[in-house]
């Protein structure tokens, strides 16, 4: 079987992985001369804890497992199993942890309750205040800039694999088929358009109008913190935006603690991974109306300093650099990710939102699986 993939950031790059991996032919085309959007613009996190019960968890879970494999073929990836912290400072956040640790699937994402002294033997860099921490053992991260260039240096290995960078794809020629804008058409057995967060032009033309939205993040990266941060970080934030921590004591930390202004105007929870550089990778924001702006805004960065801070109980190193990203996201966000037939034997998938990174693997998995690899 020939498989063409169109779009050569995580989600495409996995498909073409699963495709290479069942002893089939890929080409894989990309419009720039290598992926730059969400797929690079992310915390490289395989974030488990938040994740919904259900579909969502399950395939956050598989594609932990694929990272895990793959990560050891792949040593580029930088997999490493490091968990996460989520440290609370009061009561009403500490029964928001409570009350997950309480949860049905609380094992299987690896969710236990630490107290501050416990928390600190696992990550030794959080010198700040705090009463305790929820620990996520399944939680780990990859290096977002490295992960798609070592898998595609390992497809290229294979004599199965083809990338065909700086090639934009302009239309679905027929069955199985696809013209770039060279004028050269290329032919397989299925056709996968793995697009991210362009969903007009071709994917307009093909698709119509889909239940998938863009969302816009900033971000920021420090110089090396100069010590190990031994875990991911979270902050209590986080549990007002992952649907994993929905629950009667978050109402009621709702209702008590307001969110900070900052934080609650650009929708903002901490996410924190330190890069195998020694950097810190922090955020971020969530916007949905259109038009995005087309700078970033300082209030956001400078309260996610003080949260760091605050949690490390000294000052940030210098920051290094500042991004904004976009990411495609299912309208109905309870949906891992839109996956429709638009041709006979051409598929779209898009939308997987912010959890691109972390369920890839799985999700590329499901859709060799549907159409028969």
């Amino acid at each position: 079987m020939k498989v063409i993939v169109v779009g050569a950031g995580v989600v495409g790059t996995m498909h073409a992985w699963h495709a290479v991996e069942r002893g089939h032919e890929v080409v894989h085309i990309e419009r720039e001369a290598e992926a730059r959007g969400a797929s690079l613009r992310n915390f490289g996190q395989i974030w488990v804890s938040g994740r919904a019960g259900g579909e969502e968890l399950d395939t956050a879970l598989r594609a932990r497992e694929l990272w895990e494999g793959i990560g050891a073929r792949v040593p580029g990836l930088g997999f490493r199993a490091i968990g996460s912290l989520t440290p609370v400072r009061n009561a009403h956040e500490l029964a928001v942890a409570e009350a997950a640790v309480a949860r049905p699937d609380a094992a299987a994402r690896g969710y236990k309750l630490l107290t501050a002294d416990e928390a600190r033997a696992v990550n030794p860099a959080l010198r700040g205040a705090f009463e305790a921490a929820l620990w996520c053992e399944r939680d780990a991260a990859v290096e977002p800039r490295l992960a798609q260039l070592a898998l595609r240096e390992a497809l290229l290995a294979t004599d199965r694999y083809t990338f065909l960078p700086n090639r934009e794809v302009r239309d679905v020629v027929g069955e199985n088929a696809v013209r770039d804008d060279r004028g050269e058409v290329h032919t397989g057995d299925a056709v996968v358009l793995c697009t991210g967060a362009w969903l007009s032009g071709l994917v307009r033309e093909v698709a119509g109008e889909i239940p998938v939205r863009r969302v816009r993040l900033q971000m920021m990266q420090t110089d090396p913190l100069g010590e190990p941060l031994t875990t991911s970080v979270a902050d209590a934030d986080s549990f007002r935006y992952y649907p994993a921590y929905a629950s009667e004591a978050l109402d009621a930390l709702q209702a008590a603690r307001p969110q900070d202004p900052t934080a609650a105007a650009h929708k903002m929870q901490l996410l924190m991974v330190q890069r195998l550089d020694g950097g810190l990778t922090i955020g971020d924001t969530h916007e949905y109306e259109h038009p995005f702006a087309f700078d970033t805004l300082e209030d956001p960065y400078e309260h996610l300093t003080r949260v760091v801070e605050s949690f490390l109980g000294r000052p940030l190193p210098k920051i290094r650099r500042r991004w904004a990203g976009v990411y495609a996201q299912c309208v109905d966000t309870s949906r891992v990710v839109h996956r429709q037939r638009v041709r006979d034997g051409v598929w779209l998938v898009t939308g997987p939102g912010g959890r691109g990174m972390t369920c890839s693997p799985a999700i590329a998995e499901t859709t060799a699986n549907e159409l028969g690899w």
